[in-house]
């Protein structure tokens, strides 16, 4: 070949080099996780009693999930399975209350990120006992965290930060963020927040939201639990019953600064002083007590949602929104005084469901519904997947990226299996567990030897339990067959700790004198 057409390819083939594009960098993960959010207040999911503009722009923008599942409906066992991708028996968090911290040597996807190139940073709520492991930063609440002036734990050091927590957690989000060590390194950050967990405390922004708007009972406030097995009935999580003068704001929190309490106080007393003044009984003060709960929670809501808005702005300014997946949801669903509860752990749809809503530009297409049974239990290896890392074997969830780019997998689960376990404790909610499908549910209270089969097409509230009914005798049988393949598959023991009977008592006894007839 002539020198100067040897000359003249070699110049075609720079030329190509330099023209041909990058690779495509690994994509940056936000993880954005509240604590006891029901979907029911998000307006993406239809509330009728709020709105959050800002995570409805992640809903616009990505894919909701109508059937997100829990595994485990409960703070600390949801954040493990999140961790882990495995149920509560193979991670070893069961409860809250026993005392068992998080086994943090144990495979997490933060750690298999970390070792694939990605910083890792948690920030906000861990509520696991153990410090975090598997993150090149972190700065978390010491417990479950006051919703004022939190104590912030990091690697070297505990120190007490002024100001609202929502805000708070948010501020130290933004610091990381600004100032990441490798800005090339893709990151994956979990930003978690306290709220609105109980007792729901409004920030200095909203302690005033939603005061003249009046909130009507659920059609089964007054739920009598019959029908159905002894179990919800003998639970103690009732509005009317159980809510205690710290959740209804008549005692103010005890860790306010001056200028805090003044202006918390200016908002409640003289709210308080009509309450007294009005001498409200039976239902009347029911309705009293739905509203201050419902007010201050959804205000709780609204500092959450400002605070996403104030994350979204930053990636969009910084230019990091393009190749940022921002995933929203919470630990598990959550009662807005269905059946006349507030809380969340039984396997009934307000506490098993949570919301998820998934933003990713040019991967995940905008203003999609999705309505495949997915999982807390897949989060992981979601995570794993759409950042390239091989998923482990012993994960036990499914990865959601075919859901993720088209709407639907049909290989998607048909089934879920579900299991609480922290029985005696908080509310007295008998262990259970059981398989859910696209319309029917079936629950097997194994404490008390109790079972519950219903109809989610023709029962939608779960308010009657077909179970023994001859007309459903074949779906029951299935569904028990099932249920066993399904504990069988994921390996559940049997549980076998002691399950002894102790007494239910409220802590809201006398709250202020006043009891609801």
């Amino acid at each position: 070949m002539p020198k100067s057409t040897s000359l003249l390819w070699l110049l075609a083939l720079c030329s190509v080099a330099a023209c041909a594009p990058e690779p495509t960098p690994p994509p940056n993960i936000l993880f954005i996780f509240a604590d006891d959010h029901a979907s029911a207040a998000i307006s993406a999911y239809g509330s009728t009693v709020n709105q959050t503009p800002n995570i409805d722009r992640l809903a616009r923008e990505g894919m909701v999930f109508e059937n997100c599942l829990v595994t485990n409906s409960i703070c600390g066992p949801s954040r493990a399975t999140v961790l882990t991708g495995k149920y509560s028996h193979l991670n070893g968090f069961l409860d809250n209350e026993s005392g068992v911290q998080f086994d943090g040597s144990q495979q997490t996807f933060p750690k298999l990120l970390q070792g694939a190139g990605y910083e890792t940073a948690v920030i906000g709520k861990w509520h696991l006992g153990s410090a975090p492991t598997g993150f090149d930063h972190f700065k978390v609440l010491i417990g479950q965290g006051p919703y004022y002036n939190p104590p912030i734990g990091s690697i070297t050091d505990t120190t007490v930060v002024e100001g609202y927590t929502t805000d708070v957690i948010t501020d130290l989000t933004l610091d990381w963020l600004k100032g990441r060590k490798d800005p090339k390194k893709p990151f994956m950050l979990m930003y978690q927040h306290k709220a609105p967990h109980r007792n729901w405390q409004p920030g200095p922004d909203h302690l005033d939201s939603f005061e003249d708007q009046e909130f009507e009972l659920p059609a089964t406030f007054y739920d009598d639990y019959s029908n159905r097995s002894s179990a919800a009935a003998k639970a103690n999580m009732r509005i009317d019953r159980n809510l205690n003068a710290n959740d209804l704001k008549i005692t103010p929190p005890r860790n306010l600064t001056p200028d805090q309490l003044a202006r918390w106080n200016e908002a409640y007393e003289p709210r308080n002083e009509a309450l007294k003044a009005a001498g409200l009984t039976g239902k009347a003060l029911d309705q009293w007590k739905y509203n201050r709960y419902m007010r201050d929670y959804l205000r709780a809501v609204q500092s959450v949602d400002d605070n996403v808005g104030r994350i979204l702005d930053y990636l969009d300014e910084s230019g990091l929104a393009e190749n940022t997946i921002v995933v929203y949801s919470s630990d598990q669903g959550w009662y807005l005084g269905e059946h006349g509860w507030f809380d969340k752990r039984w396997m009934y749809e307000p506490s098993l469901k949570t919301p998820l809503i998934v933003r990713w530009p040019g991967t995940v297409p905008e203003s999609v519904r999705n309505t495949d049974i997915v999982s807390n239990l897949d989060f992981a290896p979601t995570f794993l997947d759409l950042a390239g890392v091989p998923i482990p074997s012993d994960m036990q969830g499914q990865s959601l990226m075919a859901s993720l780019r088209s709407g639907h997998d049909p290989n998607m689960r048909v089934d879920f299996y579900y299991q609480y376990y922290e029985f005696p404790g908080s509310h007295c909610v008998q262990r259970h567990y059981g398989v859910r499908t696209d319309r029917y549910k079936l629950i097997y209270f194994y404490g008390i030897d109790e079972w519950e089969l219903f109809d989610l097409q023709t029962d939608p509230n779960e308010i009657n339990s077909v179970y023994g009914k001859p007309e459903m005798a074949e779906i029951q049988g299935a569904l028990k067959i099932r249920l066993t393949e399904l504990r069988k598959h994921y390996q559940v023991p049997e549980d076998t700790r002691p399950m002894p009977e102790e007494a239910c008592t409220s802590d809201a006894e006398g709250w202020m004198g006043f009891d609801s007839e």
